[in-house]
C-alpha cells in the first residue's frame, strides 16, 4: 500500500507544510524540508495504525514551491 503526501512551501509563514488525503490527521509544518520529511515518516506510522490503515509499503512526497517574482 503507498500512502500519498503533499508538500508545500507556505511563502507568507516561510514554512514547508506537509497534508495526506490518505492519511487522516497528518498535518505538519517545519521550516526545513529534509526535518519535515523525518517527521512525516514517523508520524505517518503512527496514525496509519492508529486509524486502522493497511500498513504502508511507501510513502509518497509530491513536492509544490511556488515563489512570488519580484518586478
Amino acid at each position: 500500500m503507498e500512502y500519498t503526501v503533499q508538500l508545500n512551501w507556505d511563502d507568507d509563514a516561510c514554512v514547508w507544510t506537509a497534508t495526506s488525503d490518505d492519511i487522516p490527521g497528518l498535518v505538519l509544518e517545519s521550516g526545513s524540508l529534509d526535518a519535515l520529511m523525518e517527521r512525516v515518516r514517523y508520524a505517518a506510522a503512527e496514525l496509519i495504525e492508529l486509524d486502522g490503515l493497511r500498513s504502508a509499503d511507501a510513502l509518497l512526497f509530491r513536492l509544490e514551491r511556488r515563489e512570488r517574482m519580484f518586478a
